[in-house]
């Protein structure tokens, strides 16, 4: 939603402001179907060349998650807090082993069944299930856990961005290619110089709208769409460092009451819930 009022407020602004200053929107209308497949076409096509086909997946998914809301919200964290609290306490009752069924068959599991939200979320669970897993089996101690947590999470980090780093790459060629489609229009114009001043004016204004195009794009398109991807992307990354704080002062000899209360600590403060709304919905659940 605010995506699309954004839009407006761009667009709007920039030519409601030029047909209120007398501009005749004609000639942009005019220009704007050839300057648009002229600019658009070679921008797709040198992404195509410049992104490997993973890339270009995930850059896809990504581009629409952009005019959605985030999923992102404090009632998620609560309910991914509440969830880890539930499986460490059974660990700290009935010791590690009554979680191996939980580990093994998550999707079995009572537990991560009493919370949809982040018990259906893929990547969750098996972030969770996999250093659960580990902790179970005790051969590792947590500063080697947490060092591949972190390795991880790193690795996710730089997948995630990829889309990023290629919109911001397009976004830094649409004005180039705005201004090859203003020098065609320029040498179409010299190719014209026996014609009326009227004739040729129309046509140096045609291809000047090549280069406001291309920065109109640029700036006002798709940038704004790559920083908002990447918002997002730094919100994925905060949750599974909130189940790295949470696990590692378990296994630090924290009650989970307390390990909790470290993961709570990582969210940011937009999103994190207050230590009483946390300790209300954790009791809730019980």
């Amino acid at each position: 939603m605010f995506v699309i009022i954004g839009y407006i407020l761009v667009f709007g602004c920039i030519f409601g402001v030029y047909i209120l200053h007398g501009g005749n929107i004609q000639v942009i209308l005019k220009a704007l179907p050839f300057e648009t497949v002229t600019i658009l076409g070679a921008a797709l096509g040198a992404f195509v060349v410049n992104n490997q086909p993973k890339v270009l997946k995930a850059t896809m998914k990504a581009i629409p998650m952009a005019f959605k809301g985030s999923k992102y919200t404090k009632a998620r964290y609560m309910e991914l807090m509440a969830m880890l609290y539930d499986i460490l306490q059974k660990a700290r009752k009935e010791g590690l082993m009554a979680i191996e069924k939980d580990v093994e068959a998550p999707h079995e599991s009572e537990i991560f069944k009493k919370y949809p939200t982040v018990g259906s979320d893929h990547h969750v669970i098996e972030f969770t299930t996999d250093y659960l897993r580990m902790m179970v089996s005790g051969n590792l101690n947590s500063h080697e856990i947490e060092a591949l947590m972190d390795s991880e999470i790193d690795t996710h980090h730089q997948e995630a961005h990829a889309p990023i780093a290629a919109i911001a790459r397009l976004a830094g060629a649409l004005p180039a290619f705005g201004i090859i489609a203003a020098v065609l229009g320029v040498v179409n114009t010299m190719g014209s110089v026996g014609q009326p001043p009227s004739v040729l004016g129309g046509m140096i204004g045609s291809a000047l709208v090549g280069t406001f195009l291309g920065i109109l794009l640029a700036y006002g398109v798709v940038e704004p769409i790559g920083g908002l991807v990447e918002q997002k992307t730094e919100d994925a990354a905060k949750e599974l460092q909130c189940i790295k704080a949470t696990l590692l002062a378990s296994m630090q000899g924290y009650n989970p009451a307390t390990a909790i209360e470290f993961g709570r600590k990582v969210l940011f403060s937009g999103d994190r819930p207050s230590f009483s709304e946390l300790e209300g919905h954790v009791k809730g659940k019980k």
